[in-house]
C-alpha cells in the first residue's frame, strides 16, 4: 500500500541559495523556494494498521527543511570547488614549487608565491579527490567561514549562513536523494515495515527531481 503527502499543501518547504559550479546559467548564486513531495510504500502494521503515521513522515521532512531553510547549500564533494584550508588543497611547500614544471600558459604570468596562484592552481590529483566521498563535514570543524574557489571566482561565507552537504552537487536530483535516504532510515528506525520512500524536490511549480529509495 502507498501513502502520499503533497509538499505545498502540507507546508513541507524551504528556501535556499545555491550554485551549480561551471554551469552556464546556474553557475551564479541564485535561490529557489523548494517544496517536497513524499510517497511511501509498505505494509500496514502496528496498533492502528498504518503504513506509516503521516505525522512521523512530516516531522522527518520538516526537520531536514528547517536545516536547509534560508541557508547557502554547499556540496563539499564537487570537483569544481576548491576549499581553502582543507587537507586536499593545502599549499605546496617551497621545494615542491621549485620542482614543479609545465604550468598552464594562462598561469605563466602569475608569481609562484602569489595567493592567487597558491589557491587556484592545484594538482590534477587534488581536483579528482574533491569529486569523491573523501571530504566530510568534520573537515570543516572549528571554522568560522567556508571559503572556496570556482574557476577564477572566490567565495567566502560565514559558516552559520551555510549548510555543508556531503554531496557532489546541490541540484534537485542530489537533494531528492539526500531527503529520501534520511527519511527512509528514520522511518525504519521507528519500526515501520516500509518498502520504499520516494521524494520529489521541486524547484518551484512545474519542475523537480524524483528519487526512490528502497
Amino acid at each position: 500500500m502507498k501513502i502520499m503527502i503533497n509538499g505545498i499543501n502540507a507546508g513541507l518547504r524551504f528556501s535556499s541559495a545555491h550554485i551549480i559550479p561551471a554551469h552556464a546559467s546556474c553557475g551564479f548564486i541564485h535561490g529557489h523556494s523548494y517544496f517536497v513531495d513524499v510517497e511511501i510504500e509498505g505494509n500496514r502494521s502496528g496498533d492502528y494498521d498504518f503504513v506509516v503515521d503521516f505525522k512521523d513522515v512530516k516531522n522527518a521532512v520538516r526537520s531536514i527543511c528547517k536545516k536547509l531553510d534560508h541557508r547557502v547549500l554547499i556540496p563539499i564533494n564537487n570537483k569544481n570547488m576548491k576549499f581553502k584550508g582543507i587537507n586536499h588543497f593545502e599549499e605546496l611547500d617551497s621545494d615542491e614549487k621549485e620542482e614543479s614544471e609545465d604550468y598552464p600558459d594562462e598561469d605563466l604570468n602569475k608569481s609562484a608565491d602569489s595567493e592567487e596562484y597558491k589557491d587556484s592552481d592545484k594538482s590534477e590529483d587534488s581536483d579528482k579527490s574533491s569529486d569523491s566521498d573523501e571530504l566530510s563535514v568534520l573537515d570543516f570543524c572549528n571554522k568560522d567561514y567556508v571559503e572556496f574557489i570556482i574557476k577564477n571566482k572566490e567565495y567566502k561565507f560565514p559558516m552559520e549562513d551555510c549548510v555543508l552537504l556531503p554531496l557532489k552537487h546541490s541540484s534537485a536530483e542530489e537533494l531528492s536523494q539526500y531527503f529520501a535516504n534520511i527519511i527512509f532510515e528514520d522511518l525504519k528506525e521507528k519500526g515501520y515495515e516500509i518498502d520504499s520512500v520516494s521524494v520529489c524536490v521541486n524547484e518551484g511549480i512545474g519542475q523537480g527531481a524524483f528519487c526512490r529509495k528502497e
